[in-house]
């Protein structure tokens, strides 16, 4: 979730240019782990509402995917088709790669919280859950299960110093994700919470707007949550960037 109203006159600027080229803003807001029961109890979220999950990221052990602004993810979804995705972050709308508008499954989306915001853009195929796990025993490589446009895209921004046969699989993770309708908001909210390696917990909160509806959506958003005791103003974590560095902790113990 975000606190647009609080942006820098600069970073309401950088946000307002780059809406117009953008097919969606996502507002997101991490929640202090001490205060993960008490919110969410106060949003009236079930657990057993939720979906199981698994997710994980193709990287080298020291991420250097990650440090070229490049993140390579395979999903596993409970009673559904898994997913890959190709993600380039930060990315502009005018740097968009010629040709990956039109294809299905790509998105350009801003990302805000209450401590900024990024641009990307990402490229998402399903895949079969069965070639997913496959992936994440060590049986296939990443390069099996993507798209054309996929590993097009991917081998195009490999850092000059990686080769595919580097990359390995960081995870999987298990995560929760709940998506419900609260009383007296006007749009879904999506709850997840991510078990990290180390035993600690993140619980994110999101929901998505049109572009032209971001700001109404922020001011919403803020109320809503505020009504609730939730801090704006708690540390921000970054998801994926809290969830590599798990993983590759792990990896010195091994």
């Amino acid at each position: 979730m975000s606190a647009l109203p609080t942006y820098t006159a600069e970073q309401l600027s950088g946000i307002l240019a780059l809406l117009p080229g953008v097919d969606a803003v996502e507002l997101k807001l991490t929640v202090d782990h001490l205060e993960h029961r008490r919110v969410l109890a106060s949003l009236g979220i079930d657990p057993l509402d939720a979906q199981v999950r698994q997710v994980a990221f193709i990287d080298t052990p020291d991420l250097r995917l990650s440090a070229a602004g490049l993140v390579v993810r395979a999903r596993r979804t409970q009673r559904k088709s898994g997913d890959a995705t190709v993600k380039l972050r930060p990315m502009l709308p005018d740097q968009v790669p010629e040709g990956l508008r039109e294809l299905p499954g790509f998105k350009v989306e801003v990302d805000a919280s209450p401590s900024g915001y990024t641009c990307s853009c990402s490229l998402t195929a399903d895949v079969a859950d069965r070639r997913i796990k496959q992936v994440y025993d060590g049986e296939r490589a990443i390069a099996d299960v993507l798209a054309e446009p996929q590993l097009a895209l991917l081998t195009s921004r490999l850092p000059e110093d990686v080769a595919l046969e580097e990359l390995r699989v960081l995870g999987p993770l298990t995560l929760l994700k709940c998506k419900f309708q609260p009383a007296g908001y006007p749009r879904p909210v999506v709850a997840e919470v991510w078990f990290l390696p180390d035993g600690t917990r993140l619980l994110e909160l999101s929901t998505k707007s049109a572009p032209a509806e971001a700001f109404q959506a922020a001011a919403e958003t803020k109320i809503f949550l505020a009504g609730h005791g939730v801090d704006l103003a708690a540390p921000q974590e970054a998801k994926t960037r809290t969830a590599l560095a798990a993983l590759t902790a792990t990896l010195d113990k091994e």
